[in-house]
Formats: structure tokens, C-alpha cells, sequence
């Protein structure tokens, strides 16, 4: 199931700053975030699903490689993003 449309607009308004702020580091990583909660309930439940566990690890390759960029370029942000979402322990 893919995002709402008020529900992606939510996600960048509070990570990007404003709604239209979809260019975002910050906003595009939670959108992911997201997404990846979306699709691992998937496959949950559709274990033989290899084609989504594909796309699963390419969503989750994309979010990496923007949160290696934030780290790069905005440690304080990245830092604050990464407690905020609760992507590491």
C-alpha cells in the first residue's frame, strides 16, 4: 500500500520544514523510513514474496546511502534524525 498523499505531505512538514520541501536529506530518509515499515509488515506475512524483499533492500540501500551523504555533510542533523527516528540503538 502505498503512502497517502497527507501522509507524505505530514512526513516532509516534519522533517523538511514545509510540505513542498520534498528535497529534503532529512524528509526523503523518513519517507523511506516509512516505506520500509510498510513493506516489512509485507513480508510478514507474504514470506515468498521475493520480488518485494527486492525492492526491500533497494529502499533500504537508498536510505543508507542518503544517511552516509547527511552524515558526510551534517553530522549535528544526521545525528538528530537518527534519534528522532529511531533507526540505531
Amino acid at each position: 500500500m502505498p503512502i497517502t498523499k497527507e501522509r507524505n505531505e505530514a512526513i516532509f512538514t516534519e522533517f523538511g520544514g514545509k510540505a513542498t520541501n520534498t528535497g529534503s536529506i532529512e524528509g526523503q530518509v523518513a519517507q523511506l523510513t516509512e516505506r520500509i515499515a510498510q513493506v516489512s509488515a509485507h513480508l510478514k506475512e507474504n514470506k515468498k514474496d521475493f520480488s518485494t524483499h527486492r525492492g526491500l533492500m533497494q529502499l533500504v540501500g537508498k536510505r543508507k546511502s542518503l544517511l552516509a551523504y547527511l552524515q558526510k555533510h551534517n553530522l549535528t542533523g544526521y545525528r538528530a534524525l537518527i534519534e528522532k527516528l529511531g533507526l540505531r540503538k
